[in-house]
């Protein structure tokens, strides 16, 4: 009796223990099939940025607008400080429209941060472009860098409209 009482107990143990363990895949947290598009997550982003600007240091570098069709130029926005590290987005706005969105920062401290950002960046590049203003879908699997864009995002739009 007390060897099947052993016997079950370590048994129990080993499966507990196998539920537990926690393996490693190479998909960087992303679950996509082949051929399939990257999934988002239909959430809002603010409508402002975490950290209200300081004044000028903006980084923005506006182009002179011609006549009434709205501002034009490139428009760099603050860096926005996430738990991997900062996100930093610039913006090209023709006649008062987003016309090209590029990262300048992103995190890049390990190859998993290095893996999700290389997929997530050029989704939040569409979004923004699609969306024309920072209020964007977040990318599912970079919830971090998604907020942290939408901040710096919005920061360029302001940058933008002054």
């Amino acid at each position: 009796m007390r060897r099947i009482a052993i016997a079950v107990a370590a048994t129990v143990s080993i499966v507990v223990l196998l539920f537990s363990y926690h393996t490693s895949t190479d998909s960087g947290g992303l679950p996509v099939a082949v051929g399939q598009p990257r999934p988002v997550v239909r959430t809002a982003a603010p409508s402002s940025p975490a950290a209200p600007s300081t004044g000028p240091s903006s980084g923005a570098s506006p182009a002179p607008s011609s006549g009434s069709s709205g501002a034009s130029g490139t428009f760099t926005g603050d860096p926005a400080d996430t738990q991997y590290g900062p996100v930093q987005v610039q913006i090209t706005v023709s006649g008062g429209r987003i016309t090209a969105a590029q990262t300048l920062q992103v995190p890049q401290e390990s190859n998993r941060d290095v893996r999700i950002n290389s997929a997530a960046v050029p989704i939040l590049n569409q979004e923004a472009l699609t969306a024309q203003s920072a209020q964007i879908d977040t990318v599912s699997g970079a919830t971090y860098t998604s907020e942290g864009y939408a901040q710096s995002l919005q920061s360029a739009i302001d940058a933008a409209h002054r």
